[in-house]
C-alpha cells in the first residue's frame, strides 16, 4: 500500500468516527445531557457530556505532535493540561460548546493528516508517538486515537439507544473533510 492511500484511509476514518461522535452529540436529548443522578442515565459513572468531552480532549491532544507541543485551548480547557489529568473537568460543557469542539477536532485531523506538503511523511509516521506513555509509532498513535473515539462512540450510541434514539453508522464522509 502506498503512503497516499494509507493517509486517505486514515483521513476518511477520522472523518467518519468524528461524524458519528458529532451525531451522538446532536441527537442526545437535553434531559440526558447532564443527568447522572439516575444510574440509568450514566455511562459508567459519568454523564453523557463528560464522556463526549473526555473523547474530544484526547482526540485534540493525540493529534498534536507531542505531549509537550499540545496547546490546550482556554475555551475548551479552562484548567489547561489538568483537564486531562483530573477525573472530572473543571466545569460542565453545553451541547453547543462540544459541537464546536468536535468541529475543531475534525479540522485539526484534516490539517494533521493533510495532503501535499502538509501530509505527514513516511518517516514521521514511523517515528515515535510523541507521548511517553504510548511507546509506539506515530501511525499507531493515529490508529489508537481512532480506537479511543470509537470505543466512546459505542458507549454513547448504546446509551442513546436505551433512550430511544438511533444513531446511524457512518462508513465514510462524503465529500471528505480537507485541510484548509
Amino acid at each position: 500500500m502506498n503512503h497516499d492511500t494509507l493517509l486517505a484511509a486514515l483521513r476518511g476514518q477520522f472523518d467518519a468516527s468524528l461524524a458519528m461522535l458529532r451525531a451522538c452529540l446532536e441527537q442526545c436529548p437535553d434531559e440526558h445531557w447532564t443527568d447522572a443522578a439516575d444510574p440509568q442515565r450514566r455511562i459508567a459513572r459519568y454523564p453523557f457530556w463528560m464522556v463526549a468531552y473526555h473523547t474530544l480532549c484526547f482526540v485534540d491532544c493525540y493529534l498534536s505532535p507531542s505531549n509537550d507541543q499540545w496547546e490546550p485551548s482556554p475555551r475548551f480547557h479552562p484548567n489547561g493540561r489538568q483537564e486531562l489529568e483530573d477525573e472530572y473537568p473543571s466545569r460542565s460543557f453545553a451541547k453547543a460548546e462540544l459541537l464546536e469542539y468536535a468541529a475543531y477536532c475534525q479540522e485539526k485531523a484534516a490539517r494533521v493528516l493533510g495532503r501535499g506538503p502538509q501530509a505527514p511523511s513516511p518517516e514521521s509516521l514511523s517515528g515515535g508517538s510523541g507521548f511517553t506513555w504510548l511507546a509506539f509509532t506515530r501511525i499507531e498513535l493515529h490508529l489508537y486515537n481512532l480506537r479511543h473515539v470509537q470505543h466512546h462512540v459505542g458507549q454513547l450510541t448504546a446509551y442513546l439507544r436505551r433512550a430511544g434514539v438511533e444513531v446511524a453508522w457512518v462508513k465514510s464522509v462524503s465529500p471528505p473533510i480537507t485541510a484548509r
